[in-house]
């Protein structure tokens, strides 16, 4: 943190503002206060599969949350009141923090709401559903997943892009990994450590000063890559560009509307680090189809059959499943937070290709300075403009170096214009 800045009174109210805030949102742990202890996953695969995971309203109130709720949404109201009084009702940072209030106290109704119909209503709210659209006319999530799904099919039909075995232990992983972070980020290496944990669903998953690896998981070289990129550049970089903010310290943490710009950056790194491979994509098109089928009625049961019928097995079936169905019940509706990735990557994408079309180029690096949100970006370009917010410190070599990527947007806005049917039809006698 740059503590050596002399803040004026007016920077001296905002930062004081914004670190209540970050304080107010310390104990809530979403993933952990809805995922399932592993009880429940070995009495599901005891019965071979068969019977919906004994998960209700009562499991949910035998898991309590670690703070008062009703407390904790009257402090974040009195933070949002605080705001309006102290910065009015129109200034811009005023209008980010009274917004993050605004989502915090709507987290900690969905996390009240856990086991009930309402829990996947209000993360529909939070992260959105399969079936919304980009914009008017345009394909929904659930159709992208679907299209997806087509194409990397068609891939794996070759049968020559198979992926290379998972030789890597969890131990090797976190010796790679922490290497290459410490050569990434210089003197901030000390703070960032990579570590073994057993008591995470995904593979690996970054904290705020830290990337935690599955103890029982097995790695590729790729797999590895993916991670530095994934979980390194993006998530760990943002919240250290974040921790460097000395007057809007809230950009170190972020709500569920920055999960899906983080999400979104760290696919997007993925693809033009050349980082993503199609296993990978196959990953988050099934979770959106799982989210999908989940919306549309199908049980934990009939989500867990379709993992299987795509190769998984019993144990890696539950697994994924089980991300569709947290916090909420084997029969209701999912958590749909796994449509933040590809839902991400589709407007992160859009809006670098207009800020390059439209010349904007340095509207695209504040994407990394902390853990923004993308309605947010017109009024971080202001903010930094009046020394309220910091520029990334950390950024990949493609944002630091702008050449590549506004090259690559060139060509892409063009391509946009042409039909790919037309072009398919006139290829069709050279490929």
């Amino acid at each position: 943190m740059n503590s050596q800045l002399q803040l004026d009174d007016y920077q001296l109210v905002i930062r004081a503002l914004s670190d209540r805030l970050v304080e107010a949102q310390t104990p809530i742990r979403v993933l952990d206060a809805v995922k399932w202890d592993d009880n429940v996953r070995k009495a599901f695969l005891k019965g071979k599969g068969k019977e919906l995971p004994q998960v209700g309203r009562d499991y949910y109130a035998g898991r309590p949350l670690g703070f008062d709720s009703g407390a904790k949404k009257l402090e974040f109201q009195n933070i949002e009141r605080d705001i309006t009084r102290q910065l009015g009702q129109f200034n811009p940072v005023g209008q980010i923090m009274r917004r993050m209030c605004k989502e915090y106290r709507m987290v900690i109704r969905m996390l009240e709401a856990r086991g009930t119909s309402d829990f996947g209503l209000i993360s529909q709210e939070l992260y959105g559903s399969a079936s919304d659209a980009f914009h008017a006319g345009d394909p929904t999530l659930a159709d992208l997943g679907l299209m997806f799904s087509d194409y990397l099919n068609k891939i794996d039909d070759r049968g020559d892009l198979k992926d290379e075995p998972k030789t890597l232990t969890a131990k090797d992983a976190v010796a790679i990994l922490q290497g290459r972070l410490n050569t990434v980020f210089g003197e901030a290496q000390s703070t960032i450590r990579v570590f073994e944990s057993d008591g995470i669903l995904a593979d690996a998953a970054a904290g705020a000063d830290y990337i935690k690896i599955r103890s029982d998981a097995m790695f590729n070289e790729r797999d590895v890559r993916a991670l530095e990129v994934h979980e390194g550049l993006v998530h760990v970089g943002t919240t250290l560009n974040g921790l460097n903010q000395p007057i809007c310290t809230f950009l170190a943490k972020g709500p569920p509307s920055s999960t899906i710009t983080q999400e979104g950056l760290a696919i997007l790194m993925e693809v033009i680090a050349f980082a993503s491979y199609p296993s990978r994509l196959r990953k988050l098109t099934n979770r959106t189809r799982a989210i999908h089928m989940a919306e549309e009625g199908a049980d934990f049961l009939q989500v867990f059959d379709f993992f299987r019928e795509q190769g998984f097995d019993m144990e890696q079936s539950y697994a994924n499943a089980s991300r569709s169905f947290r916090g909420s019940t084997p029969d209701g509706l999912p958590f749909t937070k796994d449509l933040s990735y590809l839902k991400g990557f589709i407007l992160i994408y859009n809006y670098i290709q207009l800020a390059v079309r439209k010349g904007k180029l340095e509207a695209i690096p504040l994407l990394f300075c902390g853990k923004a949100t993308l309605e947010d970006m017109r009024t971080l370009r202001q903010l930094v403009d009046e020394g309220l917010v910091v520029p990334p410190k950390y950024l990949p070599p493609q944002f630091r170096d702008l050449n590549a990527l506004s090259a690559w947007m060139c060509f892409s806005n063009f391509l946009n214009h042409l039909s790919l049917d037309r072009i398919e039809a006139d290829y069709a006698n050279i490929l």
